[in-house]
Order: C-alpha cells, then structure tokens, then sequence
C-alpha cells in the first residue's frame, strides 16, 4: 500500500493550521531564519504549536533550512535545526550541504533531512548521491517530466521523492538562478529574490534590431498537475508539493481543498494500492476551485515533454478565469464606462475584481461597484473597454466570503469497543491507520433494572468538541444488561480521547525507530561546491527560441542573427544579457553580457 502525501506551504501558523484543516497531509513552513522565503519566518513556539496540532492527525510538519550559509552561520543553523528536532518537526529541508556535514560531524543522526529542490536534483545520480548521503527524501526540479520521474524512481526505488504540483514556476532551475543577486544584490539562494524573471524586457538580434519589445520574455504561467495526479503516484512520486509559503490562508484553503479531492478520487479508485498519508476526511462549504485563487493563467510545464505556451508575454499579474465578454456599454459624459452589461454564465457580485486586455495588451483592472444581474457599475473604467471585450475575474468576492470564515471541518474515523468486565470497563479506540488505545476503569458490576444499551451508546459517542467521529461501535459485557452510571461512561470517554497517544502512537513509534537510522558521508556531494561557470546568471529548460516556434530542431533558419540579448526595459542602466542556446542539454542559459 503507498501512502500518498498532499504537502502544502504555511506562511504562518493560521495558514498551516488551514492547510491541515482543509486536507493536508503535511505541511512546510519557514523557521525564524535561513528559509529560502525570507519574508516568511515564523518562531519555535509557533512551529511547535503546529506540529502539535498536525500530529493529532499523524500529518507532519516539514521545516525549511534550506539557504545557502555563510561561514559564521553554521553554528546557529545547528543549535536551530536541533531546537526543531526537540520540539516535534518530522523533518528538515536543507540546500547547504556543507551544513548536512557539520550536523553530522555534531552527532546528530537522528534528524531526518530532506533534500530541498534548490540541490538541484534533475539526475538520477544526483539523487543517488544524496541517498548515499543519508537524505530519506529528495525534492525534485520541476522541471521534469512525468518519465523522467518514472527512470529516477526505477533506478532509486528507496528514496521518496517529493514533486511539485502547483503553483508559480521559476524560469531558472532552482539553486541556479543568481539574476537577482548581480542586478540587484538580492540573493535567490539567501531567501531574497526579486523575481528578476517577472520584469519586462526588450529583445535584440546581433545587429541591435529589436525582435520584441517591452515584453516579460522571462514570466511563466503557474504549475498545474490537477489533472495528472495519477500519472504522477505510478511514476513513484510519494509527496504532491503546493509551492506558495507567501500566500495567505484563503489560497491554501482552496489549492489544499482541491488537490485532496483528487487524492481521495484516486484513493477510492484504487483502494488496495493507495492511501492518504494521514488521517481525517474534510467537508467543506465551498467548491474547490483553483481557478479562483492567484494564478497567472495555468501550464503543465514539462510534465508530458517540451511544448509552447509556458509564458503570458503580456503580464505576470493573475488574471483569473475568464467570465465573459462585454455586450453594451453606456458611458458617463467624460467618455468613461458607466456600466456595462456582461455575456455569461457567471454570477457577478458587489466588490469583485475585473479585469481585461486593452489593445496595447495591457492589462486593466478594476473593480466592481455594484453589480445588478449581468449589469455592472465598475468604480473607474477609461473608454479603452469596447464591446467584445473578453472579461477575466481575478478577485470573486462570494468566494472569498466564504473562505474568510470556517471553511472546513477535518475528522478522525474511529472505531470503538466497549466491554463491561465483572470488575473494569475498557473502551478500545482504533483510527483510520488502524493505531489503537485502550483506556481502563474500575467498575463493581450490578444488574439494571432497564436496557442500558441505548444509554451506553449516546454517552460514548458524545464526540462533537473533538476531531474524532466514530463509524462503529461494539458493545460486549460478561454479564447481561449491567448498570453503568452516564457520569462513570463520559469519564471513560474523556480518558480515552485526552489521551495524546490515541492518535498515531504506532506511528509515533515507528518514526523514532526510522529517526534512528544511520547516515553516511562518504559522497562526492558531500562538501558543497559553489563553482559556477563565470558569467552565467540563469540555467533554464525553458527556452525562448522555441517558444516563439525556432526551435532549432524543426526550423534551419532563424529570422534574426544571433546571439540573442534581452535588456530591461524601465531600468535606468541598459544592461544586456546574453541568451545562449546549449542545444546539446536542451537548455537557455541567460549570461552577463
């Protein structure tokens, strides 16, 4: 049976408390330092307070270390990555193997290392190294395809290998981007990037003539594997990654939300050969839909091989779903929009955030003011709408509404055993993962005058304050029909459901055993390396020359001379990068020029 993970991000803890509740199976946050999110640091009592919250689910929490170190940080890397051990997180994830050594070399074996994506692991002797090394698990580039994954895991079956599945997508492979640090002294690899990818840029040949201008060449669409979970799980990938540790609560509830339902779908597809990595089932009171949360329009990237349409070149805002197109317009008497009537299907409310193409393709956004049917009032909209016009929806407020508040509900099913002895009541708790616990009192047996079954059950199964619902319970006694005070029947419940083993004791047990595993430094990756190649800012799978269709492969000849150079567009200094085309790795490489 493999166990399926859903891993979601935790800017916070309220947003990794949403993540578990609404169906996470594990959850990464950022410690107060060293996470490849600066911006997103949270404090040991808070992580603390996560895991103990997770673990009432047998969900992990996954701390992320994962920056590269200077010299005078490694002690207090150390003291930190063993402060998380102490109070409860499953795992670290770290980039700097050089602090894989020291942890090593300071005895402390007993941590259990994940190999964060920015190692760089897009080979199969990569992650063979790193499991030579000691790491349990490795995070892989996203750049790979669904096959690629498949060879890596038939030739390192023993290593569990994390994938991402959703969300923004760096145009460099991870751990090899260093744009932002040169342009702007923000390292990517220190948790600063300043997303040089998503800036607009102009495009020249050799000779200076301009192939594009003013476009964001760089800009990705967001990762979207909704629809290739399967495909995913027989490939051998254990762990279903959310990219996102900056956003907030109400983009984890409904990202989290709906790649649990495909999880589950998948679970009840093939019973004997999946299930869920944790447990409780959620109910929700809204429809996930991933449409409706921040994305910049959605690719599968590299998933089924090379392919075109992985950048918007116009915005790397998020534009939403599309709801419509604009019918008629009336207009104010300075020439701007009054309201306008929408053709759609969509329901519009007060306070929604529109969105369209102008014919400069620029993208404008406004909002609604009042809606009436298919009639909107925007705040402020310039003559630029025209009928025709396509409508996106970037911002629903109904749906919004309704992630504000509770959301979600998360339940343990449990099965209950209660047996009346001549001398002691035992009630005996089994979980979704078959742990068990047995709570124990004493009891003098006398007969009842009525049947006391009913009585037994509505006292036993009063579980509504607690995560818990149970879905069978068996009663069995030595003697017939004994009496059992209510008061003595909700203490035994109490014990039972108090106690913080009930849930994932085994499980509990079985991690400690695995924590005590050995880990080997004999590897070649075992001291860190930052030797790069002078000049090379960026390593991309994407490449620029096929996606505008001259790929050298199909095309002889290119309309423009090369090399290539972009240059950005509203920077004061004119800087231009070189792109190199390795044909030979099927990579774009972005060099200072």
């Amino acid at each position: 049976m493999n166990c399926l993970e859903l891993l979601s991000p935790a800017k916070n803890l309220e947003c990794g408390i949403s993540a578990i509740d609404h169906g996470a199976d594990a959850v990464y946050i950022g410690a107060e330092k060293f996470g490849a999110r600066a911006a997103a640091g949270n404090s040991i009592e808070d992580i603390g307070t996560l895991c103990r919250y997770a673990h009432q689910f047998d969900a992990k929490v996954f701390v992320t270390v994962n920056t590269l170190l200077h010299d005078d940080e490694f002690q207090e890397a150390c003291d930190l990555v063993k402060q998380l051990d102490e109070i409860g997180a499953d795992a670290v994830l770290i980039q700097d193997l050089r602090l894989y050594d020291m942890l090593m070399a300071k005895g402390l074996k007993n941590i259990r290392l994940h190999a964060s994506t920015q190692t760089d692991n897009r080979s199969a002797e990569k992650v063979k190294a790193l499991r030579d090394m000691g790491f349990k698990r490795v995070v892989l580039a996203r750049e790979l395809s669904i096959n690629e994954i498949s060879q890596i895991h038939e030739e390192v079956p023993d290593v569990e290998l994390e994938v991402f599945v959703h969300g923004a997508l760096c145009v460099s492979y991870s751990g090899a981007c260093y744009a932002s640090e040169y342009c702007f002294g923000r390292s990517a690899n220190r948790g600063e990037c300043a997303q040089f990818c998503r800036m607009q840029f102009d495009l020249k040949d050799a000779d200076g003539n301009v192939i594009m201008k003013r476009a964001h060449l760089l800009s990705l669409k967001d990762m979207s594997q909704l629809n290739n979970m399967e495909r995913l799980a027989e490939a051998g990938a254990v762990s279903f990654k959310i990219e996102g540790r900056l956003k907030d609560a109400d983009y984890v509830k409904n990202v989290t939300a709906a790649y649990s339902e495909q999880l589950n779908a998948l679970c009840r597809k093939y019973p004997d050969k999946y299930r869920r990595a944790s447990m409780g089932r959620c109910t929700y009171t809204f429809t996930p839909d991933v449409r409706k949360s921040f994305n910049r329009d959605f690719t599968t990237y590299f998933a089924n091989g090379r392919q075109q349409g992985l950048v918007n070149f116009d915005t790397p805002k998020a534009t939403g779903e599309q709801v419509g197109t604009v019918k008629e317009i009336r207009y104010r008497r300075d020439g701007n929009v009054e309201s306008f009537n929408v053709s759609s299907t969509a329901s519009f409310s007060n306070g929604d955030g529109l969105c369209f193409y102008n014919e400069a393709r620029e993208l404008i956004g406004f909002r609604v003011n009042r809606a009436e049917g298919n009639r909107l009032f925007p705040l402020h909209v310039t003559k630029e709408m025209k009928p025709g016009t396509r409508l996106y929806r970037n911002h629903d407020q109904a749906f919004d509404t309704l992630l504000s508040k509770p959301s979600a509900m998360r339940k343990v099913d449990v099965r209950m055993a209660f047996h009346v002895g001549k001398d002691k009541l035992t009630l005996t708790i089994t979980d979704e993962h078959n742990n068990t616990y047995q709570a124990e009192l004493p009891h003098d047996y006398q007969p009842a005058q009525k049947p006391q079954e009913e009585n037994i059950r509505r006292q036993l199964l009063k579980l509504g304050n607690t995560i818990y619902q149970c879905n069978q319970l068996e009663i069995t006694a030595d003697a017939e029909n004994p009496f059992i005070p209510s008061s003595l029947l909700a203490e035994l419940r109490r014990k039972a459901f108090s106690n913080p083993s009930v849930i994932g004791c085994e499980a509990a047990l079985a991690e400690q055993e695995r924590r005590g595993e050995t880990y080997s430094s004999d590897s070649p990756y075992s001291s860190y390396s930052s030797y790069r190649e002078e000049g090379l800012l960026m390593q991309c799978r994407y490449c620029l020359r096929h996606e505008l269709g001259y790929c050298s492969k199909y095309s002889a000849r290119m309309p423009w001379k090369e090399p290539l150079s972009i240059s950005l567009s509203d920077s004061e200094k004119k800087e231009e990068f070189q792109l190199r085309f390795n044909c030979a790795r099927c990579q774009m490489e972005v060099l200072k020029k």
